[in-house]
């Protein structure tokens, strides 16, 4: 009986030792630089089953849809190779890239990972990819340009690119702007195929204008004035509170809301909801709000603009779910003078019922 056991261990043993096994001379490949318009950039990576049983690939995986592997299908036997092709495509992929290829296999363990490495050398772009906006005779890079995040004492200058893709010189100008904002051409006539440039400064000083605003700037081209020649400018203003004393500090208001989210639970779609949110003035000055601006224009606002200290105002919100569905969540930013505590954001949340 022991005799037929240790047979029994032998032969398990001797099969849990026969199996195959996948062995890349290199594992990694490094393509070095290649030029992006060249096209897919091949690399075949060579194995042999150095195991005793017959050696199947499964499947072969990339870390991402721009390399396409194949290989061998077929069963490899012990002493036999086979190959597994990889392509990385580097079409609008410029600069180093560094991908993995996990080989899933009838081996233990049964993955291994390849590397492919190197460094894409982006192509000469055309002038139209340069600058994709076109305006008439002129190209932008982009017809619009953000201030982002300014104090409303501050004055701030950013410059938009522009080429003329014309035969004939072409002359920039203005015919609408807002006061606030002032724009030069460099130079003002362009030659055909040169650059130039639009410099455009924004004065938040110039109107008490408070959070997030758009604005739009209208050009001529060569005297032509065309709703289409337009650049859009952004900018967050914020009021400018560092200069104050601890006396004003003392002195300041306070914005203080009862609650800050209104939840509606499920309404049925096409009806209205509302609510108030209370603003208290726990200062001691006038609470003025400066703007109150919705998320989305089916909320709509009502508000008093002063709050004398220790008063209670109501903001008043109405939702329309109106071509709403399912679950919504709008935001209303409610920007006061108060220096510690000057943007408050509500919330109105809930769901939208088709039945």
């Amino acid at each position: 009986m022991k005799f037929i056991y240790a047979l029994v261990l032998l032969f398990t043993a001797t099969t849990l030792l026969a199996q195959p096994k996948i062995d890349f001379n290199e594992p990694t490949h490094d393509y070095g630089n290649i030029q992006e318009e060249d096209g897919m950039a091949k690399t075949v990576f060579k194995f042999t089953n150095t195991g005793d049983q017959p050696l199947i690939v499964n499947n072969v995986r990339a870390s991402c849809g721009c390399t396409t592997p194949q290989w061998t299908k077929e069963p490899v036997l012990p002493g036999k190779d086979g190959t597994i092709e990889v392509a990385y495509n580097p079409k609008n992929r410029p600069g180093p890239f560094s991908k993995s290829v996990n080989v899933y296999s009838n081996t233990q363990p049964s993955v291994t990972v390849l590397r492919i490495k190197g460094t894409v050398k982006p192509r000469k772009k055309s002038l139209e990819e340069m600058f994709p906006r076109e305006m008439g005779p002129v190209r932008w890079k982009t017809n619009y340009t953000s201030f982002g995040s300014m104090y409303n004492s501050e004055k701030e200058t950013r410059e938009l690119p522009f080429v003329n893709n014309s035969k004939e010189p072409v002359t920039m100008g203005i015919f609408r702007s807002p006061d606030h904002i002032d724009v030069k051409f460099e130079p003002q006539t362009l030659e055909p195929g040169k650059e130039g440039k639009m410099i455009i400064t924004y004065d938040a000083s110039a109107e008490e204008r408070y959070g997030y605003s758009s604005d739009r700037v209208y050009l001529t081209i060569n005297d032509e004035k065309n709703n289409r020649y337009s650049v859009g400018i952004s900018v967050t203003v914020k009021e400018d509170f560092r200069n104050l004393s601890e006396e004003e500090l003392a002195k300041a208001p306070v914005a203080e809301f009862d609650n800050k989210v209104f939840n509606f639970g499920t309404i049925k779609q096409g009806e209205k909801v509302s609510n108030n949110f209370k603003l208290t003035n726990t200062g001691k000055s006038d609470l003025l709000i400066r703007n109150v601006r919705a998320s989305c224009g089916c909320t709509a606002v009502k508000h008093a603009n002063i709050i004398k200290p220790g008063e209670t105002t109501e903001i008043g919100v109405t939702f329309n779910s109106r071509g709403k569905r399912n679950r919504q969540n709008k935001s209303i930013s409610v920007i006061t003078n108060d220096p510690k505590n000057s943007t408050t954001i509500l919330r109105v949340m809930g769901t939208v019922s088709a039945n």
